[in-house]
């Protein structure tokens, strides 16, 4: 029904311009010069309005009655339901939804819990017959009513364009607010968060930075976390082992492809060997996961073994490399971009002095791409620091405090998916993964400040 409502809002908006526009033709007796703006602005003005009002009014409900409802769910559970851990009245108030949206549910429960499931999901049945009825009637009626508000509103010399034009600029600012408040917000809920993990460890923060033992659910059913198994120095070190190896493969090879196409390549070698290369970024992470499991983990034990080098089986050099393949693209793209943005009169120049083409690269062109070209190797660490899946498949995700290629890592990661993912209660797991994504955020940021101090120290600048 929700989508029904989305649908006619967006049908009242398409009539609304088509009215609208048709206004202005009206009022102008024909003259489309005595109007102060072109018919297709009164069009524009009344269906954003339209737009705006039904969806905003949407939105809004649909957040706030979805809310309440919830609050009143859980309110009207019973007193021996209540007496449950939080997770446990969660599950049964997320199964009674779905029994009334007459999904399947197979969980076993007591016959108490049984019935205080059928009583809420005939409650809540009734709850969403009435948000639903309310969000429509709220929102079509007052998109309807800004419809007709704006269609008598129009006239020859209404300012319809610098009208319209004003709502975009609002609309783009408030976007721009939007992606801002996010970051900060998340910024918050980690910060927050990762404050609640420490005061349980009685704030012995230089464990958690410097300890070697990671086993943060050696507690959990007790409901506490010892100090002394939330060290968190193995994981972001085969972090660092794994992203290290990645880039020593696509550093040097994203950017010698990027210098080969944009500089050597003729235009035919460039026409499919650019898309070819591009290729690589659209293979999904499980597929290289796969790879670097089944094809690269055992040649490298392969080959290891016949040289007398003992090699495990998930090892961070085959994660690493087949990561470093996956981000080759990445910095190949981005770096032949920046290259051939570099004006063709700076290579002019050098030739003009007698320069050859591999000092012109070296001497000029690589130094005025040099901005673009830390920001794709930027791009290329976060992407090797964010991956999963690879590490999951090829590494491991057994916590091991060492710095041999050849041995099993984790990294940082693959916990939080691990802590997250788990059977454990979160309230107790989230913490220590809270904890590693903000020293993760830390470390990014410190790295990008440090990149736009390299950066800034020796760009190029042309007049």
């Amino acid at each position: 029904m929700l989508m029904t409502v989305v649908l006619i809002v967006v049908g009242l908006s398409l009539a609304a311009y088509v009215f609208g526009r048709s206004r202005a033709l009206v009022v102008s007796n024909g003259k489309i010069g005595s109007l102060h703006s072109r018919p297709v602005y009164h069009g524009l003005y009344s269906a954003v309005w339209t737009s705006i009002v039904g969806l905003t009014v949407f939105v809004a409900l649909v957040a706030g009655l979805s809310y309440l409802i919830d609050n009143q769910l859980y309110a009207s559970l019973p007193e021996n339901v209540k007496s449950l851990p939080h997770i446990q009245q969660e599950r049964i108030v997320i199964d009674a939804k779905q029994m009334a949206m007459g999904n399947r549910v197979t969980a076993a429960f007591e016959d108490n819990i049984l019935d205080a499931r059928r009583q809420t999901a005939e409650l809540y049945s009734r709850w969403n017959t009435f948000r639903n009825w309310t969000i429509a009637i709220a929102s079509i009626g007052l998109a309807a009513l800004a419809f007709f508000y704006t269609y008598r509103q129009l006239a020859q010399r209404l300012r319809t364009r610098n009208r319209f034009e004003h709502i975009v600029q609002a609309v783009l600012m408030i976007s721009a607010a939007i992606a801002i408040l996010t970051t900060v917000g998340i910024l918050f809920s980690l910060i927050g968060e990762t404050l609640i993990f420490f005061s349980k460890i009685d704030w012995r923060i230089d464990k958690f930075l410097f300890g070697t033992r990671w086993t943060p659910l050696a507690g959990v059913f007790e409901g506490n976390l010892d100090e002394d198994s939330v060290g968190a120095v193995p994981l972001f070190a085969g972090t660092f082992l794994i992203t290290i190896i990645a880039m020593l493969v696509a550093v040097p090879v994203g950017l010698m492809s990027a210098i080969y196409l944009s500089e050597y390549a003729s235009q035919s070698v460039r026409s499919w060997g650019k898309p070819l290369l591009e290729l690589l970024a659209g293979i999904p992470t499980v597929v290289y996961g796969f790879f670097a499991a089944i094809t690269v983990a055992p040649m490298f034990r392969g080959f290891g073994e016949s040289i007398g080098f003992s090699v495990a089986s998930e090892s961070a050099l085959a994660a690493g490399i087949v990561m470093g393949i996956m981000i080759i693209p990445f910095i190949s793209s981005l770096s032949d971009d920046v290259i051939n943005a570099v004006p063709q009169s700076l290579r002019d120049g050098s030739y003009g002095i007698g320069a050859t083409q591999a000092e012109t690269i070296t001497n000029v062109v690589l130094p005025a791409a040099l901005p673009g070209i830390v920001s794709a190797i930027l791009l290329g660490v976060s992407r090797a620091v964010g991956e999963t899946m690879i590490v999951v498949m090829a590494a491991g995700q057994g916590a091991n405090l060492t710095f041999n290629p050849l041995e099993a890592v984790t990294t940082v990661t693959v916990q939080i998916v691990a802590l997250i993912t788990g059977d454990t209660e979160a309230d107790t797991a989230a913490g220590p993964a809270f904890a590693l994504g903000f020293t993760l955020f830390c470390i990014t940021l410190a790295l990008n400040m440090v990149a736009l101090r390299v950066v800034n120290k020796y760009r190029e600048r042309y007049e």
